[in-house]
C-alpha cells in the first residue's frame, strides 16, 4: 500500500489582477489577494488549497490567515487525510477562510492519493454547462447600467447587482438596468446594507420590475427583520453573511427568516462543511446559490465540482472571479464561455 501521511505544508501568498475595481457596499479591491497552501505526502503527492482576504466577511485578512495555518500545521504532519480533516473540523479553532485552504488541500490531496480526478471524487455524472452569474460592481447608475449591457453583450446574461445603502440610488439603478435588459435575469445583493424601512421601500418599487432574487438585504444578525421582509416580499430573499455552518442554515430555514441559503466554502470552512450544508439542502428541498468572495482558480475549482455534483439544489452559481481576473488563469479546470462553464476535456 502507498505511504499517505502528510509530510509538509506550506503556505504562499498570491495575487491576481483585476479587470476592473470591484466594489461592494462592504470593500472595494483591484486585485485578488489571496493565501495558498501546499499539503504534501511521503510519496510526492500535493493537495492545493487557497483562502482570500476577507476581513469584512470572515474578519480575516492575509496575515490572520497565515497565521491560523502556521499556528495548526504541526498537528496535520505524519497523520493521513481523512485523519487531518477530522482533526481540522473537530479541534482547530482557527478562522473559517483558514480552515476552508487547509480542507480544499487536503480534499485534493485525498483524490490524487486515490488516482482520482475531483469530478471521480464527487461522483459526478452530468457534465452539461452550468452558468454562472457576472457581479456588476457598485458604482454610478450609468456606469453600473454601461457594465450590464457589456456584460450581457458578452453573452453574461445573470447579473448580479451590487448596491450599496442608498436605497434610491438601488431602486434607480435596478430600475435601468431591468428596462434596458428585460431578458437578463437579475440578482440584487445589497450586503447588509439596507434597514428594513429601506428594503420594503425597495421593494414597493419593484412591482412590475423582473428580478430574481434579493440577498442579504439587512444585517446578518436581523434574523427577525429578514424574516419580516421575507413574508412580504414578492421577491425571493437570499440569506448570505446569515448563514455560515449548518446550524446556521438550519436556524435561517426552519425559522423562515429566508426563502434560500447562499453556501460559500469561506465561509463554512471547506468542502467537508459545504457538502454537509448540500445535503441537508437536497434532503429538505431547500434552493441554494453557491457562492464566492473574490477567488483564485484553486478554490473556485473546487467550488464548481460542488456545482456540477450538486447541480440539482444549486439553482445559482456565483463563481465568476475568473470572469474578473485581468488575465486568463491556466490553473482552472474549467472553460467559461460567457457565462457558461463547462469542465475542460
Amino acid at each position: 500500500m502507498s505511504q499517505r501521511k502528510i509530510t509538509n505544508i506550506k503556505t504562499q501568498v498570491k495575487h491576481i489582477a483585476l479587470k476592473t475595481p470591484f466594489k461592494t457596499a462592504l470593500r472595494e479591491t483591484s486585485e485578488v489577494e489571496f493565501v495558498r497552501v501546499y499539503v504534501e505526502d511521503e510519496n510526492g503527492n500535493v493537495g492545493i488549497g487557497e483562502a482570500p482576504a476577507t476581513k469584512a466577511i470572515t474578519g480575516e485578512g492575509i496575515e490572520d490567515i497565515l497565521g491560523s495555518i502556521e499556528s495548526v500545521k504541526e498537528r496535520f504532519l505524519d497523520i493521513e487525510c481523512k485523519e487531518a480533516l477530522e482533526l481540522l473540523h473537530s479541534e482547530c479553532n482557527i478562522g473559517s477562510s483558514a480552515k476552508a485552504a487547509l480542507d480544499i488541500a487536503f480534499v485534493s490531496l485525498d483524490a490524487k492519493q486515490k488516482n482520482r480526478s475531483l469530478a471521480e471524487q464527487f461522483c459526478i455524472e452530468d457534465f452539461a454547462p452550468i452558468k454562472t452569474d457576472i457581479t456588476i460592481s457598485l458604482n454610478e447608475a450609468d456606469v453600473m447600467l454601461s457594465d450590464a449591457k457589456k456584460a450581457y453583450v458578452e453573452k453574461k446574461e445573470i447579473l448580479k447587482v451590487k448596491v450599496g445603502s442608498d436605497i434610491l440610488h438601488a431602486v434607480d439603478v435596478i430600475r435601468k438596468i431591468a428596462n434596458s435588459l428585460p431578458q437578463a435575469e437579475i440578482l440584487v445583493d445589497a450586503n447588509q446594507a439596507w434597514s428594513f424601512e429601506d428594503s420594503h421601500f425597495f421593494i414597493n418599487n419593484m412591482l412590475g420590475v423582473k428580478i430574481e432574487l434579493i440577498e442579504q438585504p439587512v444585517v446578518a444578525a436581523d434574523l427577525e427583520s429578514l424574516k419580516k421582509i421575507t413574508e412580504l416580499s414578492h421577491i425571493p430573499t437570499l440569506a448570505d453573511e446569515a448563514v455560515f455552518t449548518l446550524i446556521d442554515a438550519k436556524k435561517v430555514m426552519e425559522s423562515k427568516s429566508a426563502d434560500m441559503i447562499n453556501i460559500k466554502l469561506m465561509k463554512c470552512g471547506g468542502v467537508t462543511k459545504a457538502i454537509e450544508i448540500l445535503e441537508y439542502a437536497r434532503e429538505k428541498n431547500i434552493t441554494c446559490m453557491l457562492g464566492s468572495m473574490l477567488e483564485g482558480p484553486y478554490s473556485i475549482n473546487m467550488a464548481l465540482y460542488l456545482a456540477f455534483a450538486y447541480r440539482d439544489v444549486i439553482k445559482y452559481v456565483d463563481l465568476d472571479s475568473p470572469l474578473l481576473y485581468k488575465e486568463p488563469s491556466k490553473e482552472l479546470d474549467f472553460e467559461f464561455n460567457g457565462c457558461e462553464i463547462s469542465l475542460k476535456k
